[in-house]
């Protein structure tokens, strides 16, 4: 329920005002003083301040400024006689949403209360979505446990607070836009626009408007002037995913933009200048494209300022667990699912640590996603699994590949020496858990670790 809090000095005011508001659904606070006011909004959360300029001790400018320093978007509005409106125009230019005259009818002062409460609603709501999405992409909600992700931890950590060009390598799906983003709302343009475009989304000629927007008449189409990227994001981020596919046209003016951070619309002649931090994707090798003649090699130079490679799933299997564990609890949250899902059995954890995951943490993502959807009980079974996706993981040896001339005994040793690698390194060479993970007896696992001469540093 909205509430107002009602300051006036006159006894009778407040009264009237309360019954006004009531009969609207809307739940009045009355106080006869500024310091009252100011105690009530200690221990109460209000919609608005509906206040007398005119009172002893603490006047309405007063009181709105002592409101102001704890929250400076609850509106105030000042009800004032006409001989006072100089002063209802000071409290506006030092921040009353409005003032209103006495007399007033009822019926203009709930247009200017419930359009107060709508703003202030919406103000709350956009601050609201704000926090979520920093809390979303603070480095804690980047999953992985292992030595590789902690390394680009650090490495965003340091570089956020800057203002250099960063370039993130990595296959699809590994979550560099993620990483930009965390970059982004880490850094002293957190409050501003964070600004994405694919650039192998768009053909050139669209892609080239999409990004320095296009004057009135600059192309059949072109109806009205429209702004791009570069300059809804000023004072922001730039996220330019899949860097390696532009033009090399288009290559040559963002050269000129990073260089003169200054641009010109498609059809136009008048620059445009602008400040934003540019962030950089590809899933490509830019200095394999650079050496290929593909990309070129002063760009690459201004992007590459600071570099991030992000590693594919496959090559951090310690993050698999974690990472199920983390898109689990997103989901029992989302779908607000019945039975609670707590985990996966075990040969479903085992065929996600053999599956070679192409899709990487994305593909991931969506084979924990349909298997809440599905899953009729605490534990996700392998009957839950997406058809396709059981069938990729019956597959992972590629027995195809293995030589024809290869010995039998010699090629299941080097398979066996492997699997107990991954098993130690995924447990952190915990040997309760590494024996329990590949399904033998710690005696068994101790057994291997000898035969194969492996250095477990101890922990059992």
């Amino acid at each position: 329920m909205q509430s107002v809090l009602i300051v006036d000095d006159e006894k009778n005011y407040p009264l009237i005002l309360s019954a006004v508001l009531e009969d609207e659904g809307i739940e009045p606070l009355t106080a006869n003083s500024g310091q009252e006011a100011l105690d009530i909004l200690e221990h109460s959360d209000v919609d608005l301040v509906l206040t007398d300029m005119k009172m002893p001790s603490m006047d309405g400018i007063e009181l709105m400024e002592r409101v102001k320093e704890k929250n400076p978007d609850l509106p105030v509005i000042m009800m004032t006689a006409y001989g006072t409106v100089e002063k209802a125009v000071e409290a506006m230019q030092k921040g009353a949403y409005n003032y209103i005259l006495k007399p007033f009818d009822n019926e203009s002062l709930l247009v200017y209360v419930k359009k107060a409460i709508s703003i202030y609603k919406m103000v709350k709501e956009n601050r609201r979505l704000r926090q979520d999405v920093e809390a979303k992409y603070r480095f804690g909600n980047i999953i992985g446990k292992s030595r590789k992700m902690q390394e680009i931890f650090e490495t965003i950590q340091k570089v956020a607070p800057a203002n250099a060009t960063v370039l993130i390598e990595g296959e699809s799906g590994t979550g560099k836009e993620l990483v930009a983003r965390a970059i982004h709302f880490n850094s002293p343009r957190r409050d501003e626009p964070f600004i994405a475009v694919n650039c192998s989304a768009l053909a050139e000629t669209l892609l080239e408007s999409e990004l320095f927007g296009h004057e009135r008449g600059a192309f059949t189409g072109a109806v009205s002037m429209k702004k791009g990227r570069f300059e809804l994001a000023d004072g922001g981020t730039l996220f330019l995913d899949e860097i390696g596919e532009l033009s090399s046209n288009l290559q040559v003016k963002l050269l000129r933009v990073l260089q003169e951070k200054a641009f010109e619309r498609v059809g136009g002649v008048r620059s445009v200048s602008t400040d934003i931090r540019i962030i950089a994707a590809t899933n490509k090798n830019l200095k394999e494209e650079v050496a290929a003649g593909r990309f070129r090699e002063d760009l690459f130079f201004r992007l590459n300022v600071v570099h991030l490679f992000l590693p594919s799933l496959r090559q951090r299997p310690e993050d698999i667990r974690p990472l199920v564990d983390h898109f689990i609890k997103k989901y029992a949250g989302e779908y607000r699912i019945e039975h609670p899902v707590i985990g996966v059995d075990r040969k479903v954890e085992r065929m996600f640590y053999d599956y070679t995951w192409p899709g990487n943490v994305r593909e991931l993502e969506n084979v924990i996603e349909r298997a809440m959807i599905l899953c009729a009980g605490p534990t996700i079974t392998v009957e839950d699994l997406p058809g396709e996706f059981r069938h990729s993981a019956d597959n992972v040896l590629h027995i195809e590949g293995i030589p024809a001339e290869a010995e039998l005994n010699e090629t299941l040793a080097m398979i066996e020496k492997k699997m107990v690698e991954r098993a130690l390194q995924m447990t952190g060479n915990v040997q309760s858990q590494a024996a329990e993970l590949l399904g033998i007896g710690k005696s068994g696992l101790n057994w291997k670790i000898k035969k194969f001469k492996l250095d477990v540093g101890g922990k059992d």
